[in-house]
């Protein structure tokens, strides 16, 4: 792993904060996948095409490696909690990149967090994905709704499982509220997106709650 540096977030030498600088180009609005060559203006790729996502735009902050894959594993396993800072940072440029391109974004009325199992949470003491969205929220004057959105149901970590597992493992472990929902586009932010099968799950459950739109954000794509 790469030698994180101690301390607050404003001790990031500058290798280490050009470092995180997301792919050149736009990533495809779907399942933000950054495709090669790289293109100017974002497009659904193809396999978005054939088999579209339930959300309307996903927004990914960059790739789940290097530099900014060890700080999120450090932030997240390590409890190194003084690196939050800078990812929230990562997370808030993220959305502000993905909406020049994408002005629907600019339409979402709250953030929904992706909510943990009330015992990975108490194990873990916060849910990261909360944490993270705490800047943007801020900045854009939207209000973090985690309780729009509950996770009923414990599961296997999805790390563990291949994509058809994630699929089956995650299905109905969520539950959304149509009292904060109904009629509202809503930002569903998290930690990391690898397959989508989470992000799907709420993004359904949401719709179904009576969300006009549900727009995902994202810090790292895996």
């Amino acid at each position: 792993m790469t030698r994180l540096l101690p301390g607050l977030e404003s001790t990031l030498c500058p290798d280490c904060r050009a470092a995180l600088i997301p792919p050149e180009g736009a990533a495809c609005p779907g399942c933000g996948q950054w495709p090669k060559p790289p293109q100017a203006l974002p497009a659904l790729c193809a396999d978005c095409l054939e088999a579209p996502r339930p959300w309307g735009r996903l927004v990914a902050g960059g790739a789940y490696a290097g530099f900014l894959r060890d700080l999120i594993l450090a932030y997240k396993f390590e409890a190194r909690l003084e690196l939050g800072r800078q990812l929230q940072e990562c997370l808030a440029s993220a959305f502000e990149r993905g909406a020049a391109s994408l002005p629907e974004l600019g339409a979402c009325e709250l953030v929904v967090p992706v909510p943990l199992h009330p015992r990975r949470l108490a194990w873990r003491g916060y849910n990261q994905s909360r944490e993270l969205a705490r800047l943007l929220a801020r900045r854009r004057g939207l209000p973090i709704r985690q309780e729009a959105l509950a996770r009923v149901r414990r599961t296997v970590p999805q790390m563990e499982l291949d994509r058809a597992e994630r699929a089956v493992n995650i299905r109905g472990a969520f539950a959304a509220r149509a009292d904060l929902l109904a009629g509202r586009t809503a930002l569903l932010v998290d930690d990391i997106m690898t397959t989508g099968s989470t992000l799907e799950e709420c993004a359904r459950m949401m719709l179904a709650a009576g969300a006009a739109q549900v727009h995902v954000l994202v810090l790292a794509r895996a």
